[in-house]
């Protein structure tokens, strides 16, 4: 099993993907910044005598990375590769594992700073508006299982910002507005969505999903659907 991430200049975001991968059992690879590369574990993995392989796309929307930058790199491999879906939304489901982390890491962050009447979850970004809808759906979700209402916002590129988003809520009744981080590791956006909530007001940030125990449950679930992409 190979865990394809995103990669950030952060190298925290490399040590959670790691940990992560050592949590399934599995080897991390990155599309940017880190290392090593997707086709490179791969070609190892090939020349090590594997016949197959699957790749998890440690995304949470089927933005262009999920759709075109990861598939590039898995062209022209000696060995059968399965490719799983994203972490994220499929189908218009959210994952009951992703749900499940979410609310675990939004307990543990409120546990000193007590209750809360309204959630922002903030995501990196993205132009792609279906991707986007993704996080919206799974912003929805996340404040129906808890009851509370709950917000979309990104760090960059289009939509509303974390800050904006708290700001909204406050105005519309909530007097205890929380930060749930719709990320996977931290980093650069991971820390200015952060801040943002935080200046506005936000009583608790939550910390990106990380190596946990129901995201890794998410990643087997996800190996164990994967449908061969590339024949050797």
């Amino acid at each position: 099993m190979v865990l394809v991430a995103h990669g950030s200049a952060d190298p925290r975001a490399a040590l959670q993907t790691r940990a992560l991968a050592r949590a399934v059992g599995g080897v991390a690879a990155f599309l940017d910044h880190a290392g090593p590369r997707p086709a490179s574990v791969l070609r190892d993995l090939s020349l090590a005598g594997h016949r197959s392989a699957v790749v998890v796309p440690l995304l949470l929307t089927s933005a262009y990375h999920g759709r075109v930058d990861l598939p590039a790199a898995l062209a022209g491999l000696e060995l059968d590769v399965a490719l799983a879906d994203v972490l994220g939304p499929v189908d218009g489901v959210v994952p009951p594992e992703l749900l499940d982390a979410l609310a675990l890491r939004l307990g543990s962050a409120l546990r000193s700073s007590g209750s809360y009447d309204g959630l922002v979850l903030a995501a990196a970004g993205t132009r792609d508006a279906d991707a986007r809808e993704t996080v919206s759906l799974s912003a929805r979700a996340l404040g129906e299982r808890l009851g509370v209402p709950c917000t979309a916002a990104f760090a960059t590129s289009d939509g509303m910002r974390p800050a904006e988003a708290v700001a909204r809520l406050r105005a519309a009744g909530a007097r205890r507005v929380a930060m749930s981080a719709y990320f996977l590791a931290p980093g650069k956006l991971y820390d200015l969505a952060a801040a943002g909530a935080r200046g506005a007001g936000a009583v608790a940030v939550t910390r990106p999903l990380g190596a946990s125990p129901d995201l890794a449950r998410l990643v087997r679930r996800r190996a164990a659907s994967a449908r061969v992409l590339v024949p050797a």
